[in-house]
């Protein structure tokens, strides 16, 4: 009998869908909206990335509307692109990628005098970052960055 009812039980379940929990999330990365979705499709499948050719500044994100630094995709599977504004001549030295107890992944000091880069986030785990960007004037602007 209790072969027969869990027989039954992994039937019904392969033939019915899943329910759902969706989650919606701001700019910066911080959850705005929880609701339960028992029809909706995988939200995987209904994400597109745009190539970094094909980004027009109406794709790229920021913090603040007067900030300098802007990035695409947020949140990021593969490869976020980042992309910077010379102010006053205050040149990029290096960007950091944080975890959010303060350990130190990758620093990065080449190649930055393009005011753009493509960090891969590939080997990192699911969660949350943050970028350093460390200016020779001594400033720095950061950012967080949710990795799917």
């Amino acid at each position: 009998m209790k072969l027969k009812l869990l027989s039954l039980f992994m039937l019904v379940s392969l033939f019915t869908q899943a329910q759902k929990i969706r989650f919606e999330y701001d700019a910066a990365g911080n959850q705005i909206q929880r609701k339960w979705c028992p029809s909706c499709l995988s939200r995987n499948a209904q994400e597109t990335y745009k190539e970094v050719s094909n980004l027009e500044e109406t794709d790229m994100q920021k913090f603040f509307p007067e900030d300098v630094i802007s990035y695409y995709p947020n949140p990021v599977k593969e490869e976020l692109f980042l992309k910077w504004k010379l102010v006053e001549n205050n040149k990029v030295l290096s960007i950091d990628v944080f975890t959010l107890n303060g350990q130190v992944l990758r620093s990065i000091k080449e190649n930055l005098s393009e005011n753009s880069l493509v960090i891969s986030f590939q080997e990192y785990p699911v969660g949350v970052y943050f970028l350093t960007l460390n200016y020779i004037n001594g400033e720095q602007k950061s950012i967080k960055i949710v990795k799917k």
